[in-house]
């Protein structure tokens, strides 16, 4: 996957709390570091995550993406 978006961080999904509406995903990126992202509840599913996937952090701004 190629994106525009430069600040790029490579981790491990550590937890993923998926709510009615959004999911919170919590994403090791160097130990002790933890990022967490909240997404659409649908973007979760269809990415598939799941506690040990190897993702990506993206920041855009005053957001931050997750990309598998």
């Amino acid at each position: 996957m190629k994106l525009s978006a430069r600040n790029q961080i490579s981790g491990t999904v550590k937890e993923i709390e998926i709510g009615p509406v959004t999911a919170r995903v919590k994403v090791r990126v160097e130990a002790p570091v933890v990022i967490t992202a909240v997404i659409t509840k649908e973007a979760a599913e269809e990415l598939q995550l799941k506690v040990g996937d190897k993702v990506q952090a993206i920041m855009k701004a005053t957001e931050v993406m997750i990309g598998k």
